[in-house]
């Protein structure tokens, strides 16, 4: 798996990372990511997917309801949010690849409220683990590479290979709260 720690740590950016990565490494990427999220729920349980995990650091400014803003993520919200986030990434890429103008965002994601079973965050998992596969089947032969947008003055440009794996840095950068939601369901389970 691509390690994003010198990513986090400020020692090298996500364009510095995937300057040495191909449209080719991207399926294996994805599998390294997806086969990891399904190691960390192997062993969970119905309960385990809607169990309310104790986590006082709380916030999304993104609720789409400003009342959920400080709840804590269920493994269920945090399966659908982290696929959504890396199939979103995943999209745009195959149009950067194309030669598409970047025009923002391209975001759908399913309601968390309606996983409620461990093998709903399975089928989750292997369903945004099919979508990615697709999107890298629209790259054409000679993926455009050079077709880059900048997002803000402080971000570098970002190129169809950057932007895929921009997700998978979204996904690493929730494993440990899956790791701590499972720890802290099988605890209150045992």
């Amino acid at each position: 798996m691509l390690d994003f720690a010198s990513v986090r740590n400020k020692q090298m950016t996500i364009a510095q990372l995937a300057s040495t990565l191909t449209p080719a490494d991207l399926p294996g990427l994805t599998d390294e990511m997806i086969d990891t999220m399904l190691g960390l729920i192997a062993g969970c349980t119905d309960a385990d997917v809607a169990f309310v995990p104790d986590d006082p650091e709380a916030h999304d400014a993104f609720a789409d309801d400003p009342s959920e803003g400080s709840l804590a993520w269920t493994l269920g919200h945090v399966i659908v949010h982290t696929t959504a986030s890396a199939e979103e990434s995943a999209a745009l890429a195959a149009e950067l690849a194309r030669g598409v103008a970047h025009h923002g965002r391209s975001r759908s994601e399913v309601p968390w409220q309606t996983v409620t079973s461990i093998e709903q965050c399975r089928e989750r998992l292997e369903e945004s683990r099919r979508m990615r596969h697709a999107s890298l089947q629209m790259w054409p032969g000679a993926p455009r590479l050079d077709n880059t947008y900048q997002p803000s003055e402080n971000i570098e440009p970002i190129n169809a290979v950057n932007r895929f794996i921009r997700g998978l840095s979204h996904d690493d950068g929730h494993l440990a709260q899956i790791a701590e939601i499972v720890r802290q369901a099988k605890a209150v389970r045992a």
